[in-house]
């Protein structure tokens, strides 16, 4: 065996001496997989309810969340060191539900706006039901606007973060839903014929969306 040069063999030797790296890739995506399982778990039942406000049907809810969820995966690294994961996350989601919209989902599909069969805080069942029938007639961003509003509790600025628009598009957006969710709930008007009284609606609003 012919020997190599001093400068070579001790060049040779180091190569030797250095472990291998793909063990530990493999433990540090496994780190990293776990983590991003864990944050997922924790989260879901949330993001759930938030895509079933917006879209109004449980199984494209579900296809809402897994988007976001695989999104959210790809930019793992970077989402991971972020002052406000949860926001992020809340961004994803929504955007994936107006793009999806946006991609004619919905004229492929005919929802009823029935809510699931589970039981709910509101003390009005009715007034709450036709409220939610009432969310699901709106225009896609002024749903958007009004579940990120009232239900997520994000401030006027929050929420134009989220939908890529000015405070005063979330506004304007917020009182033509809010207009409409009146004129949908007066009697005889609304999806199904909404009966709650003024008084009535006022006070189930809140607590109807927050389910």
């Amino acid at each position: 065996m012919p020997r190599l040069p001093g400068n070579q063999m001790d060049a040779w030797q180091d190569q030797r001496d250095v472990k291998n790296p793909i063990p530990a890739l493999g433990a540090s995506k496994d780190r990293r997989d776990a983590e991003f399982a864990e944050y997922v778990a924790g989260r879901m039942a949330a993001w759930r309810r938030v895509a079933y406000l917006l879209c109004q049907d449980w199984s494209r809810a579900d296809d809402l969340v897994q988007g976001a969820i695989t999104r959210l995966y790809v930019r793992w690294n970077l989402v991971r060191s972020a002052d406000h994961i949860d926001a992020y996350a809340r961004v994803v989601l929504v955007r994936e539900f107006l793009r999806d919209k946006q991609s004619g989902w919905s004229q492929r599909v005919v929802l009823d706006g029935q809510p699931p069969d589970v039981p709910g805080r509101s003390t009005d069942h009715d007034s709450a039901l036709d409220l939610r029938s009432a969310l699901a007639a709106l225009p896609p961003r002024q749903r958007a606007t009004l579940v990120l509003r009232f239900y997520c509790d994000l401030s006027t600025d929050q929420t134009a973060r989220v939908l890529g628009c000015s405070s005063g598009t979330v506004k304007s957006q917020a009182a033509k839903g809010l207009r409409s969710l009146r004129r949908l709930l007066q009697p005889g008007t609304g999806p199904g014929h909404a009966s709650a009284s003024p008084m009535t609606r006022r006070s189930t609003t809140g607590s109807a969306i927050n389910g």
